[in-house]
């Protein structure tokens, strides 16, 4: 079992102020938990980076990506990576979107630092190289293994900033999973976030464009709703061929085409823009980043 180990809480202690800073590392991490690990399966520690997830770019992303294929061309098991929970939706699923072998990739962190007199990290991490070694989640793509929960890379989100049981998901049972795409770098591909609000000006998505972005996630309130000036930088936009994604702030449930009016779903969806499904913004835009280094149809990846 290959652990590839990036920093975040689960390798962060505190500094004479009292603040978290990662500074444990790799081989640090898993001497915690060899004693839990199941019998047979050897551990070969290997650290990317050691940063708050925070600080991810897709710079980084890269680099997790390109460990993940560099541990998968050996006969590793599977592969669990450590990470800062700020941002492990997102490298969950990068992860996948390339993940043509059978052998899991599994995700984790901790919401409590390692010199915490209770930390969760040492059971996540032993949780997930569980699962990474488990027969039964092979050809199953990636996961994130959090607070006794796996849950598929595919529709998670960072559902508390505290809670151990930390992550959750969106995406419906036996949501299908789209071919693996062949590697592609990230870093590069500019994709920006824009949230919708009550009276949101054009200009956040006028000057995104300007800024030269090749693809926008908005926002939207409700089921996927955003107001009637920001609608029309939004279909401006698509017609000057940006790819844009529409998601919403609200925790669960679908991005649906039901309302008309100017910034309605329905309208936007038939001026070209793209429903997120069940993805919500962080997914949907390392989603849309993907697809546009492959030359894919996002709708491909976004599908539910």
């Amino acid at each position: 079992m290959v652990v590839l180990t990036t920093g975040g809480t689960i390798a962060c202690t505190h500094d004479a102020a009292g603040a978290l800073v990662p500074t444990v590392s790799g081989p640090q991490l898993v001497a915690s938990v060899r004693e839990r690990v199941p019998a047979g399966v050897t551990l070969d520690v290997r650290q990317v980076a050691e940063l708050d997830s925070s600080s991810m770019t897709l710079a980084e992303t890269d680099a997790v990506l390109a460990a993940v294929a560099e541990a998968l061309a050996g006969d590793a098991a599977g592969v669990v990576v450590t990470h800062g929970t700020d941002s492990m939706e997102e490298t969950a699923v990068a992860v996948d979107a390339f993940l043509a072998d059978a052998r899991p990739v599994v995700l984790t962190g901790a919401m409590r630092p390692f010199d915490d007199p209770d930390p969760d990290g040492p059971a996540n991490l032993a949780d997930a190289v569980t699962a990474a070694a488990d027969p039964a989640n092979r050809s199953r793509g990636a996961f994130i293994s959090f607070g006794g929960e796996l849950i598929a890379a595919r529709g998670a989100y960072k559902r508390h900033t505290e809670a151990a049981a930390g992550f959750a998901t969106n995406a419906p049972a036996g949501a299908p999973r789209p071919a693996a795409l062949a590697p592609a770098p990230l870093a590069g591909v500019d994709v920006r976030t824009v949230a919708a609000y009550p009276g949101a000006p054009r200009v956040l998505i006028d000057a995104a464009v300007a800024d030269g972005a090749r693809g926008v996630v908005v926002e939207g309130m409700g089921a996927g709703n955003v107001g009637t000036d920001l609608a029309a930088g939004i279909t401006d936009a698509v017609g000057r061929g940006v790819a844009v994604v529409l998601t919403t702030r609200v925790p669960a449930g679908p991005v649906a085409g039901v309302y008309g009016g100017a910034g309605g779903a329905a309208t936007l969806f038939a001026a070209g823009v793209l429903s997120s499904g069940f993805f919500r913004a962080g997914q949907a835009r390392i989603l849309l980043a993907v697809a546009l280094a492959t030359g894919t149809d996002p709708a491909v990846l976004l599908a539910p």
